[in-house]
């Protein structure tokens, strides 16, 4: 199990098995033995009732003189019922072994038919998650699923920071046939306002009633959002996990590790909100290296001062997200593990219970190279940071 994953393991399910031949089968020697002492049986039955009638015969004839009736010679014993009992007795053996060779087809048949439909099943990964409540049957009121009504959809939510890769990684799973995660909803505040508008907008989300560029409502077997901590996320956390639990919606965190990576991206694109570098346009993703070059021209200054406090107060802003939704089932992925490692993106496939697919982006990353090509201040920051436990984030090159 990949790290990160904290959902309970799965059964499979149980299929009738069909009941063993050979404990229904007679052998032919059996048989006959059960047919000869049947015969026998009857046989002695008839001799032993026609003696008595002839003893209680001939006493009667005894007690009143009428001894020369007894003359009369004793009728032939007939043969015709014990003929007809070892005819029925036949009979009702071949109706038995009928009958049971029939339930044994039967059950047969049953067994291959739940094999087969087991076999159809589009994803292991869907299987595993049969016997966790996680799987739902949305009724859209804006649209009908027609012939996919039967197809069962995960609920999920990105939770991340900006500038943390989270756009990068959306556009990743979007990239898969049955996903859609809708964007980066609560940016508009009417929509974050309180905790009641939060959820009216969550039910519209999660019931496939919201509609953007990313919608594959009708046929998606995960559905979901990019969700910032600071968009009202952390302010009504009590509520919002009230909620994932309630609907049974699967988190997936993800965080940066290198802090001062982040701060540098996170300067040069509230710059930009304003400069707009390319041509008159701001852009938070660019997709050619091209557009990368002009926007990471622009160096930040970056405070060394209250540097060391401003990365302390980023960790515990994620400490605190996992400890306020820790009871979800939830995952947990890093934005360098993600460049380093394409595997991971196999176990979120998996942990969203997806086929495998070869997952794309056309996003080109903005900063690349040492950190020294990006910052204003360098020798400032990189003072403050060494022999600190932060000093990694200097070295780091992702």
């Amino acid at each position: 199990m990949p790290s990160g994953f904290l959902h309970p393991s799965s059964k499979a399910n149980p299929f009738l098995v069909p009941p063993s031949s050979s404990s229904l089968s007679l052998s032919p020697l059996t048989f006959s033995a059960m047919v000869e002492y049947t015969c026998f049986f009857y046989k002695g039955r008839i001799v032993n009732r026609v003696l008595k009638i002839n003893a209680l015969s001939s006493n009667y004839f005894l007690m009143h003189g009428l001894q020369d009736i007894l003359a009369v010679k004793p009728p032939k014993k007939s043969r015709m019922l014990l003929r007809t009992a070892v005819l029925m007795f036949s009979m009702f053996c071949c109706i038995y072994i009928f009958s049971v060779c029939l339930k044994q087809i039967s059950t047969h048949a049953r067994t291959k038919f739940l094999e087969l439909n087991v076999i159809e099943e589009p994803s292991p990964s869907i299987v595993k998650l049969i016997d966790i409540p996680y799987l739902h049957y949305p009724e859209p009121v804006s649209f009908s699923r027609n012939e996919c009504a039967r197809n069962p959809v995960l609920f999920f939510a990105i939770l991340s920071n900006q500038r943390s890769g989270s756009g990068w990684f959306e556009t990743l799973l979007n990239s898969h046939i049955n996903v859609s995660s809708n964007g980066e909803i609560f940016s508009v505040i009417e929509r974050r306002r309180n905790a009641s508008s939060i959820l009216q907008t969550l039910d519209k989300v999660y019931n496939l009633d919201w509609f953007n560029s990313a919608s594959k409502n009708e046929c998606s077997a995960a559905i979901g959002l990019k969700w910032m901590l600071n968009q009202g996320l952390m302010e009504h956390h009590k509520e919002i996990a009230e909620y994932f639990k309630r609907k049974r919606v699967s988190i997936i965190f993800l965080f940066r590790r290198n802090l001062l990576r982040r701060m540098v991206s996170l300067l040069a694109n509230s710059y930009d909100r304003y400069a707009k570098l390319l041509n008159g346009t701001h852009k938070s993703h660019v997709h050619s290296a091209e557009e990368a070059d002009i926007l990471s021209k622009y160096k930040p200054f970056i405070n060394s001062t209250s540097l060391m406090d401003d990365l302390k107060d980023m960790e515990m802003r994620a400490a605190k997200a996992l400890e306020y939704f820790d009871s979800t089932r939830h995952m947990i992925l890093y934005y360098e593990d993600l460049l380093k490692n394409p595997n991971r993106l196999k176990d979120v496939q998996e942990f969203l219970g997806l086929p495998q697919m070869k997952l794309t982006s056309r996003q080109v990353k903005i900063h690349r190279g040492p950190l020294s090509d990006h910052i204003q201040n360098w020798d400032d920051v990189n003072k403050t940071l060494k022999g600190t436990v932060y000093e990694s984030f200097l070295e780091a090159d992702y």
